[in-house]
């Protein structure tokens, strides 16, 4: 049996059961790292063949994409089961990555570093420090329930560097306990502003991977985010490496709201 030709007056190629396969694990893919499947178990086969219209082939080599990705796994006498998920962060609004995770279990940093040194020249020049000037560098390893999700390297002005460090020598687990936008902003005795935001994605290198405790080769988020207080000064230059097999980004758009592009 083959899948059904797609309908159409297209002049490409016809797609191969592989092209299929992986349009069925696109699909799945998000259902299974939101949740959606109730007990964790994915329909069986039948239904899956049903609800996209393909041959049992193809949804057999779909599963096979998520269980290579590390997603599901079969069991016998129960079916296809979840094994990993993924958990959202919003683009959208400004918020720490543990005020998110939170929600999904008990989070917990692990402090790999703390302290001042002389950042590289391009990281002064964000942050608009002057040349030979110190920063402070903080290195996290972020868990949910015990899984490794993100690696933070985090630099900051001294005038919020310097007491964040202050205060966490005065008070332990200030640094494995609260989120770094809260300490900004009790550090700086003022709210943060805005930030911005660029994510590119990548694969992890063997160090990155061993801290991470994900398979070597696997792929990460890579997101740079600058991030300036309610007076517009820069307060922190962030690089966060994100599990791409366990965080996705996540935000709302609004066409309404977008800047008209429109080529003239």
């Amino acid at each position: 049996m083959r899948d059904p030709k797609p309908s159409g007056n297209g002049s490409g190629a016809p797609l191969t059961r592989a092209d299929r396969a992986r349009t069925v694990a696109s699909v799945l893919r998000r259902q299974v790292m939101c949740g959606a499947f109730p007990g964790g178990v994915l329909p069986d086969e039948r239904a899956l063949i049903a609800e996209f219209g393909a041959t049992r082939n193809t949804v057999r080599e779909a599963l096979g994409v998520l269980r290579d990705e590390g997603l599901v796994e079969r069991r016998r006498g129960v079916g296809t089961v979840v094994i990993g998920r993924s958990y959202e962060h919003p683009l959208g609004e400004l918020s720490g990555l543990a005020e998110v995770l939170q929600q999904h279990g008990a989070v917990v940093n692990e402090v790999r570093e703390a302290r001042a040194l002389r950042p590289p020249l391009t990281v002064a020049r964000r942050l608009g420090l002057p040349e030979g000037a110190q920063a402070v560098y903080l290195e996290r390893l972020r868990r949910v329930d015990g899984i490794p999700l993100s690696l933070d390297c985090t630099y900051l002005i001294p005038e919020v560097g310097e007491p964040l460090l202050a205060r966490a020598r005065k008070t332990p687990h200030t640094l494995e306990n609260h989120d770094v936008f809260d300490l900004i902003e009790a550090a700086a005795d003022m709210p943060l502003g805005s930030a911005e935001v660029s994510v590119h994605a990548t694969v992890a290198d063997p160090a990155t991977c061993a801290v991470l405790e994900m398979p070597e080769g696997g792929a990460i988020l890579a997101v740079e985010r600058l991030t300036r207080l309610a007076d517009g000064r820069p307060a922190d230059l962030e690089f966060l490496h994100l599990r791409g097999d366990r965080l996705t980004l996540h935000a709302t758009l609004d066409r309404a709201k977008s800047t008209d592009s429109s080529l003239l």
